[in-house]
């Protein structure tokens, strides 16, 4: 299968005190991730709040520089290009953000937001060519062409939503970013969103790098599930195996804290969890909240083994 997406070691650290502080120990927001995007495929970055999963969304898009690694589109390391090499590349991959109506100017029409992408990889069209292009495009998201002359205010979140998917789509990209892109979103509105999504698929034989904290939406959508910890992937699988043979112990607690509609639908026993904060400075980062902890895990070299987990004492 050909790989359109790759990250190999990405490391990002921020300053302790913020982008603006001057000096202090950083904080580390993404150690050591490494994953793979296949042609056609999902590939979902599950986690709790702060685990780095929307950072390493960012730095694939190449909208946060990378402290060290490497980023690969189409097999080209794009890690160090200038944003400048960057824009001739960006028809590539494209990102739908999580707040539709912040991600689209409210002094802009419809159509010239959507047409934004056409002005830099298509600048032989002319206004109506980029107008008819615009039209096609939202059809395609499920939007006829009289609202396009209309303000982002006076739509829908769902509608909104489909205008920043049509808006990605517009320039043709391999590969959609799509960080969090239902969670501000009602419920029924969040299926046709993912409905949308998974036709979209079918149809243009997009890849999807999708960042969740929705382990219901990662299911409905997912191939693989990579499992990000304070800043790690420490469990990657198909979704299949992630969620119903998990091995490590944050995975299985994630799991475990999933809204059901009956206990006995719960896959495991919830697990006797220690502090409900906290990440060890050395050794495997999950020690102080994790209940099969030992002192060997203050020494463990935290990286994937070749059954796709890191963890010296897994659950299964």
């Amino acid at each position: 299968m050909t790989t359109v997406l790759a990250a190999r070691n990405l490391h990002k650290s921020f300053a302790a005190g913020g982008m603006f502080s001057a000096g202090g120990a950083g904080k580390k927001a993404v150690v050591d991730a490494s994953f793979e995007l296949a042609a056609g495929e999902t590939l979902a970055i599950v986690g709790e709040s702060g685990s780095g999963k929307s950072t390493t969304a960012r730095m694939a898009m190449r909208l946060l520089p990378i402290d060290s690694g490497e980023m690969l589109w189409n097999d080209e390391d794009v890690s160090t290009l200038s944003a400048h090499a960057l824009r001739s590349r960006r028809h590539h991959i494209q990102m739908v953000f999580q707040d539709p109506f912040a991600s689209l100017n409210p002094r802009m029409k419809i159509w010239e937001s959507v047409a934004e992408g056409l002005r830099v990889h298509h600048k032989g069209l002319t206004r109506a060519q980029r107008r008819q292009r615009v039209a096609e495009t939202l059809a395609l998201c499920g939007l006829d062409d009289s609202g396009m002359d209309r303000y982002p205010h006076q739509f829908s979140g769902g509608q909104r939503q489909r205008i920043g998917i049509a808006r990605a789509l517009i320039v043709e990209p391999k590969v959609l970013v799509l960080d969090e892109p239902v969670s501000a979103l009602d419920v029924s509105v969040q299926a046709q969103i993912l409905n949308l999504l998974n036709q979209l698929q079918r149809e243009r034989g997009l890849s999807y790098l999708f960042i969740s904290h929705d382990l219901s939406v990662v299911r409905h959508i997912a191939d693989r599930v990579a499992v990000m910890f304070a800043g790690r992937i420490v469990e990657t699988g198909t979704a299949e195996a992630v969620f119903h043979r998990c091995r490590h112990p944050y995975t299985q607690a994630l799991l475990d804290a999933r809204p059901i509609s009956h206990p006995d639908e719960r896959i495991h026993n919830r697990l006797p969890m220690g502090a409900d904060e906290g990440v060890a400075e050395s050794g495997c980062p999950f020690q102080p909240r994790c209940p099969f902890a030992q002192a060997d895990c203050a020494s463990f070299d935290c990286r994937l083994n070749a059954q796709g987990f890191a963890c010296l004492h897994p659950c299964s």
